[in-house]
């Protein structure tokens, strides 16, 4: 697979642009799942696993990569499909991927190849599809459907990240925001939304969600058009970035672009942590953004933008 992934930069030129590249590869059999390639590091043969004691079933075991010793997540059992066969470890592929601060690698059965697409090409699952379905959007590709999997309600099953804001930020939230207006949270990711919610209420704020950028700049866009400002319903919005439809930064692009949404505060809170880069958010204007996902630095943040008030 050398090769197989072109440098950061290139990419930074689909920002804004409503488009995305997708690595798509697949785990047993014949159906084809995708990551978003700005999540991925490196792909590679499997190299030798050590096992994990106690550890769960689905980590077959950590790898010592540059310097880096990663957890090796069998992803077909990660979303309770059959575990890949020992004997067929060493011919897989590990996409090594970058979520939430956190390095981690996905044994996956073979890699296809990358391809750039719409975001609204990008759907949402269908819906009735139950809470179980670890997807965040499907989509297809030479007739063939191809699902993108909700890495971070994986990740929350695997590794739970801590979601409750520690007692001594709380002590901090000396203001009443019962009167406060809304934060809007734009996520696909149940999950991820979940997360957020939890941590705003902890801190006093009503919260509105939604579940892609479209849904995000269609309600703004409902609250304006009897002329009110946007501010006067909302106090800002803090939006994914990988999301079907239409994108975080394309949000952030139409909402600064239209008189009547620009002086929106819009923070982009996504899970691109290492290989995010601040020259993204700068291109399409965003006032901030945050690596996923931190509920104290979360609640942190959000105060200290609000009180600025």
């Amino acid at each position: 697979m050398a090769g197989v992934l072109d440098s950061v930069n290139q990419r930074t030129q689909l920002v804004g642009e409503n488009r995305l590249e997708l690595l798509l590869f697949r785990l047993q059999g014949r159906q084809l799942y995708g990551i978003n390639v700005f999540k991925v590091k490196e792909v590679l043969q499997c190299p030798r696993l050590t096992s994990i004691p106690n550890s769960r079933s689905m980590v077959r075991g950590v790898a010592h990569i540059r310097g880096e010793t990663i957890p090796i997540i069998d992803l077909s059992m990660a979303i309770r499909g059959p575990a890949l066969p020992a004997d067929q470890i060493a011919t897989s592929f590990v996409i090594i991927t970058e979520y939430n601060r956190r390095t981690q690698g996905f044994l996956v059965s073979g890699v296809d190849r990358i391809v750039n697409m719409n975001w609204e090409d990008i759907l949402p699952p269908p819906k009735g599809a139950g809470r179980e379905v670890y997807l965040t959007a499907v989509t297809r590709m030479d007739d063939a459907l191809v699902e993108v999997i909700d890495v971070e309600k994986i990740l929350s099953e695997v590794s739970p990240l801590k979601e409750d804001v520690a007692e001594d930020i709380l002590s901090k939230n000396t203001r009443d925001r019962s009167a406060s207006r809304p934060v809007l949270v734009v996520d696909d990711s149940s999950v991820a939304r979940r997360q957020m919610i939890r941590c705003l209420t902890a801190i006093g704020l009503e919260v509105e969600s939604r579940n892609d950028g479209k849904q995000a700049l269609d309600y703004l866009q409902g609250l304006v058009a009897d002329g009110s400002k946007v501010t006067d319903h909302v106090s800002m919005v803090i939006s994914d970035v990988e999301m079907p439809e239409m994108d975080g930064y394309t949000l952030v692009a139409r909402c600064k672009n239209d008189p009547a949404l620009r002086d929106l505060y819009i923070m982009l809170h996504t899970s691109l942590s290492g290989i995010f880069n601040r020259a993204m958010v700068q291109k399409v204007g965003a006032d901030d953004f945050m690596a996923k996902f931190s509920p104290d630095e979360l609640a942190e943040r959000v105060m200290e933008i609000l009180d600025r008030e």
